[in-house]
């Protein structure tokens, strides 16, 4: 496996471990109720800027995705999205470049 694509798998794997980490905690602490997540990721301007930035991140990743699948069709790729929205931007965008690096046969 080449050395950048390591790095892109690496990258996937830790973005998918350290938010987790977050995620699981603060569950543990204040119960599993999604709309208190969401509520908590709005209680101030900061934590709203955040929200939006990796939202437009997400959603621009999405479309790039979608356009490269319908030219590659490299099929594979898509699973990037679901990661991308069910645990973030810091896993969706390694394991787009992780699956899209690979060789072509």
């Amino acid at each position: 496996m080449a050395p950048m694509r390591m790095i892109y798998l690496a990258l996937a794997i830790w973005g998918a471990i350290h938010p987790m980490y977050y995620f699981i905690s603060w569950f543990n602490a204040n119960g599993y109720d999604l709309m208190a997540m969401v509520d908590a990721w709005h209680v101030n301007a900061a934590t709203s800027g955040l929200v939006w930035d990796l939202t437009i991140a997400a959603v621009t990743l999405t479309i790039w995705i979608i356009s490269e699948v319908a030219v590659r069709r490299n099929w594979l790729a898509l699973i990037a999205i679901p990661a991308t929205f069910c645990i973030g931007v810091s896993c969706g965008l390694p394991l787009y470049l992780f699956l899209r690096s690979r060789p072509v046969t």
